[in-house]
Formats: structure tokens, sequence, C-alpha cells
């Protein structure tokens, strides 16, 4: 039996359970009777987006505003993208590595940029992303502007000569494929992030947002976290990035600009920057949204502006702040 203090749980255990179910059964078995089969490149996206969100939210919750992620997804892109084609990576090793080496990037550059608070840190990511992205252009083993194409699709993943993952080639429908394992990396990720908030870790870092004067003064090592906490941040970019690349079987340097770090900041507000699972809500609201509004043509971006506008104005704690009585706490 459930005891009294597990009981508040059981509303968000029952909500992940029901969220499960929608994203790996009910979705597949809707789009299968619709035969709506491009709605999954759709929903893949909005996965692997909310994943690169959810690295901004955690900059956020130590109080740094990261208009950068961009930049680390670029990264994570050209890394994966690099070793499969150029190196004879598994896809499956090059993921991780390009997490990896995005993070290695983001300790490098945090070092010095991290100290900054701000409007003064979030210029300094907003111009990483160009920087990268001009970068990619110049350097040879990027390809320049023709960026690197004809990306093998993921191959086989197996362990002890037991297929966990099958060769996407081989597959009927490799966008099934691609939806379930970005809905896989989508659960990791935020199961991650939600035991990171709840650890002590986590408290160190709402310690840090409040007063980082008064953390340092207790004896918290707030230069080390900063660049822990960006690390994660930009891992998770990398990660979206390398997946991006994959799906699309080709990398540009204009894969991802100043606009995508731009939206993926405000998927975090709109979905909730006190809410651990804000980031995807608002990437799942602004990227229907964005799309809903298409047929408005030329007046497409004034409303989409607008309604923007408007929402943080009435909801300036997110789209979750409108959940009720004890169950909105849980979310957090």
């Amino acid at each position: 039996m459930l005891s009294r203090a597990d009981t508040p749980r059981l509303p968000l255990i029952l909500g992940f359970a029901a969220f499960l179910i929608a994203v790996f059964l009910l979705v597949p078995f809707l789009i299968s009777v619709t035969g709506r089969w491009n709605f999954y490149f759709t929903l893949t996206s909005v996965a692997l987006l909310s994943v690169a969100s959810a690295g901004v939210w955690l900059t956020f919750y130590i109080g740094r505003i990261n208009i950068g992620q961009g930049a680390f997804a670029l990264i994570g892109a050209y890394v994966s993208a690099i070793l499969v084609t150029k190196a004879g990576v598994s896809f499956w090793v090059s993921l991780p590595a390009a997490g990896l080496f995005a993070g290695l990037v983001a300790v490098v550059i945090g070092l010095p940029i991290l100290r900054l608070r701000g409007v003064y840190f979030a210029m300094i990511t907003l111009v990483l992303t160009e920087v990268v992205r001009l970068s990619a252009l110049a350097l040879p083993i990027t390809n320049g502007a023709k960026g690197i194409v004809s990306i093998p699709l993921p191959g086989e993943l197996s362990l002890f000569g037991i297929t966990i993952i099958p060769d996407f080639s081989t597959i009927e429908n490799p966008k099934l494929a691609f939806y379930y394992t970005a809905c896989v990396l989508m659960v990791v990720c935020f199961a991650s992030m939600y035991r990171i908030v709840h650890s002590r870790l986590g408290q160190l870092c709402r310690s840090m947002q409040q007063n980082e004067e008064l953390a340092s003064s207790v004896g918290v090592n707030i230069a080390y976290l900063r660049v822990i906490v960006f690390a994660i941040s930009s891992f998770f970019g990398g990660l979206g990035g390398a997946m991006f690349g994959a799906i699309a079987q080709s990398v540009y340097p204009s894969s991802f600009v100043v606009k995508d770090s731009i939206d993926f900041m405000l998927n975090c507000f709109l979905g909730g920057l006190g809410y651990v699972f804000g980031p995807m809500l608002g990437t799942l609201v602004l990227y229907f949204g964005w799309d809903l509004l298409f047929e408005l043509g030329k007046y497409q971006l004034l409303v989409y502006a607008g309604t923007l506008i408007l929402l943080i104005l009435v909801l300036p704690n997110g789209l979750l702040s409108i959940r009720f009585g004890r169950i909105r706490g849980l979310w957090k």
C-alpha cells in the first residue's frame, strides 16, 4: 500500500503513465488509422526541440538567460555527422559523443562567460550561435556551405549478439523508428531533469538563483555549479542536434541559427520557467501554433507575435501555471 507521504505523488505517477501510453501507443495507432505518416516527422521534431529547450531551462534555473542553445545543437549535429561519415563510427556511439563534445565546449566557454549576469550573459550566448555558424562555414572539416550530406541512417545496435535496435535502413517505416527514438530521448531527458531538480544539486541551484552572494557565503561553490549545469544544458542541445542531423541525413551551417536559439528560450517562457515539464509543453504549443497560423499568409508572423506577447502578459509564469490545487506543485 502507498504511505501517506507517497499519496501526493500518485497523480504525478498516473499522469506520467498516461503520457507514456499516449506517446508510445495511442499516437502511433491514430497515425496508422488516419494514414498521416508525415505527422511522425512533426512529432519527432517537437520531441527533439523540447530536449534542446530543456537545456535552456536548466540555465534559467541558475539565473542565466541562455540564447545560445542553437550553437550547441549545431555542434552536436556536426560532430555526429563527421564521426559517422568520415570516421565510420556507429551513430549510436556518435550520439552521446556529440552531446559530450558539446558539453566540453560549454565548459571551456562557460569558465569565463558564466561570471557575467543578466543581459550581458544573454548577449554573449546570442553571439555564440552566430560564431559557431560562421566557424562551420570556414572550417574544411565541416565542408563549408556545402555542409555534410548523404549521412547514412542509423545502423544496428546490438549487445552480446542480441539486436537491441535494428538497422533503420531495413525498417519499413524509418519515420516511426525515429519517432520512438526521439520520444525515448525526450523521456530520459526530462526524467533526468526532474531528478536533478529534486536532488541536492537542484537545491544548490535554487539557492544560487535567489542570491549567489549568500549561497557563496555559506560554502556553495557557485563557479563549479554554474559550469556543471551549463555543461549539462549543452549536452542536451548536442543530443538534439545530432538526432536532427540523422533524420535530415544532412547538416548545414544554417541548420541551427539565432532564430532557433530564441525559439528554445521562448519554449521555456511559454511552458513555464517554474516547471520542469514547461519546455515540453511550450515546444508543443509554439510548434503547432506556428503551423496553424500558416493560412494567415503575410499576417502569420504578426498574429503569432501578438499572441505570444498576450500569453506572456496574461500568464507570466507559463501555461502550466493555470493548473490548480496541489497537483500543480508536483510538476515543478
